[in-house]
């Protein structure tokens, strides 16, 4: 695990890439470049290419080599002990900015969206600033997962006016994320992210976007997704009832 540049940043990005291998180079060459078109010089870049035991990724490798020659670039190669929210925490752990935002390496979400929310969550004075899919390039049954998890999120906790759960990326202010106290080390630390943010009733804005298929790879989240996701947001709403109780 590398620590990268000791200068503070305003911003800090953290790039899920589990299982990436080398395409990620060319999303890493976007952001930077993004940077760069956008001047914005205070900014670092987490690679989080953690590893399951016995695989043969070669993500690792690859991120700890890209951070080498940056040192704008921390990264985190370690062996892992749970899923994408366990990946997500390793990184935000790491990051360092006034202002955190992630997003998944996969090419899927839009780089561009990174300028757009850190614009927003600064212009705005806001704690959290997400998107919102208007447009889906994966497959129906995806799709439709979606919309029965969004459906139940309403359903079981009003009031937040979010359109879209689990869209990345997710920029919240470094005093937003102290509060959070993340626990989920699955796929439910998104929406964890949300039911948080209700609770300590964060200013929230969103903007949309447009989500693309995926090209090189299945995605990870398998059908059967969708009832852990159900069973994790009832123990959620019951821990609220507990919470509202103190």
């Amino acid at each position: 695990m590398q620590t990268g540049s000791e200068k503070k940043p305003d911003l800090s990005i953290v790039i899920l890439c589990y299982r990436s291998g080398k395409p990620i180079k060319k999303f890493i060459d976007k952001v930077i470049l993004l940077m760069q078109k956008n001047n914005i010089s205070e900014y670092e870049l987490i690679l989080v290419g953690n590893y399951l035991k016995n695989s043969n990724d070669e993500t690792p490798k690859i991120v700890a080599e890209i951070a080498c020659h940056n040192p704008k670039i921390k990264f985190s190669a370690i062996e892992k002990k749970g899923m994408m929210g366990w990946d997500m925490k390793s990184g935000l752990r790491l990051a360092a900015g006034n202002y955190i935002a992630v997003i998944d390496g996969d090419d899927q979400m839009p780089a561009e969206d990174l300028i757009k929310v850190y614009g927003k969550i600064k212009e705005e004075k806001l704690d959290l600033v997400k998107t919102y899919r208007i447009k889906r390039g994966d497959d129906p049954w995806r799709k439709i997962i979606s919309t029965v998890y969004n459906l139940f999120f309403k359903i079981l906790f009003p009031g937040l006016k979010s359109q879209d759960i689990n869209s990345k990326p997710k920029i919240f202010s470094r005093e937003a994320y102290k509060k959070l106290d993340l626990i989920s080390d699955d796929w439910f630390i998104d929406a964890e992210i949300m039911i948080l943010a209700r609770r300590l009733r964060l200013k929230i804005g969103e903007i949309p976007t447009f989500f693309l298929g995926l090209r090189c790879r299945r995605s990870f989240v398998k059908p059967s997704a969708i009832f852990e996701f159900i069973k994790n947001l009832i123990i959620f709403r019951i821990k609220e009832f507990k919470h509202k109780k103190k």
